[in-house]
């Protein structure tokens, strides 16, 4: 059975910001003591800036180390800068690089005109393609992703696993790109928008954004790691405005549901998939996996309580910022407490209190 086959289910209870998970007093695990984890990173436009607080605050950490990272849009795009800069100049210089990525996203961000503006050019996405408002396909990521990341010495050499997920545009499938496989196409696959970019060919196949088919990508990191500490890294609100009516208002709160609603359902086919491992499996070793697997949960909503009304293309630079700062102090907070109480382990969830 591939990991594209393995089923499915419809919704998984991870701690919200409605219930929140008290903070125990448990130690933190002794200095000195290395930990290994893998990350599993959500996209969600400029909300990524949280998972870059998040990274920046993991980075500190001596003794903790990444075995592997999968990652959707903007998860996709800090998992490849991360990666880049660790096998650059290790934890510092991946940090330099994200604070980099950032800034320079910043500084590309068109100018703000107001509400009216906003207004405008929202509509006028939803009717025109990216095919006509942008015919040569410009896309300034390009450049961003070249100054970041050397794809050649990555492929040839990479210091985490990784798994980079995009949409196949022709049957709607998910693929998912490993490390050996990089190139600056498969980020921008990964994060391609349809009603704001082309289509992104390779090798004769053209992909949308990855966080339609698996926001982020769990199985399959599963599967490919070796870690049993798994950390997933969640940025879209579930929460939202109880009956959007204005058209951007409608527009983010369905992008909303569609980008978690993958993650739900992968969220809670894992946890089935955990709870009745070793009964018969056909798949000893993914089963073993399964058996030691530790779940962690970082959610940008449960730091941000305002997220739900932010807006996914937001990259002003004081914005960005704040995200990055709430995703610092949830690491801090995991590191310090949530570390030794995963959310799910041997496929039981632990309760929200």
């Amino acid at each position: 059975m591939t990991i594209r086959d393995r089923a499915t289910a419809p919704h998984a209870h991870l701690p919200s910001r409605s219930k929140p998970v008290s903070r125990r007093s448990n130690p933190k695990p002794v200095r000195g003591t290395s930990k290994r984890i893998s990350l599993t990173l959500q996209g969600g436009g400029s909300l990524g800036a949280f998972t870059w607080g998040v990274l920046d605050r993991l980075l500190e950490e001596d003794d903790l180390t990444f075995d592997a990272i999968s990652g959707a849009s903007a998860g996709a795009m800090n998992a490849v800068v991360v990666a880049a800069g660790l096998l650059a100049g290790g934890k510092p210089e991946a940090r330099r690089r994200l604070d980099h990525f950032w800034e320079r996203l910043s500084q590309i961000a068109p100018p703000k005109g107001g509400a009216t503006t906003s207004l405008v050019a929202d509509m006028t996405s939803r009717f025109l393609s990216p095919y006509q408002l942008n015919p040569l396909n410009l896309n300034p990521l390009e450049a961003l992703l070249s100054a970041e990341v050397d794809f050649e010495a990555l492929r040839a050499n990479p210091p985490v696993r990784l798994l980079i997920a995009a949409t196949s545009v022709s049957n709607g499938r998910l693929q998912i790109f490993r490390e050996t496989e990089l190139t600056r196409d498969v980020v921008l696959a990964s994060g391609c928008l349809p009603m704001l970019s082309h289509a992104v060919q390779i090798d004769g196949e053209r992909y949308w954004d990855g966080a339609y088919a698996a926001n982020p990508p769990l199985i399959a990191l599963v599967d490919a790691s070796e870690a049993s500490d798994m950390l997933i890294v969640q940025i879209m609100p579930t929460a939202g405005q109880e009956l959007p009516v204005s058209a951007p208002d409608i527009v983010k709160r369905l992008e909303q549901i569609t980008f978690n609603g993958v993650f739900l359902r992968e969220a809670a086919a894992l946890t089935t998939m955990a709870r009745v491992a070793g009964s018969g499996s056909q798949d000893p070793a993914f089963s073993r996996k399964l058996q030691k697997l530790r779940l962690h949960h970082i959610s940008a909503e449960r730091e941000h309580a305002a997220l739900s009304e932010a807006s996914a293309g937001n990259l002003d630079r004081q914005f960005l910022r704040t995200l990055r700062e709430s995703g610092r102090a949830a690491a801090e907070a995991w590191l310090a407490h949530g570390m030794s109480e995963p959310v799910m382990q041997q496929g039981m969830l632990r309760a929200a209190e």
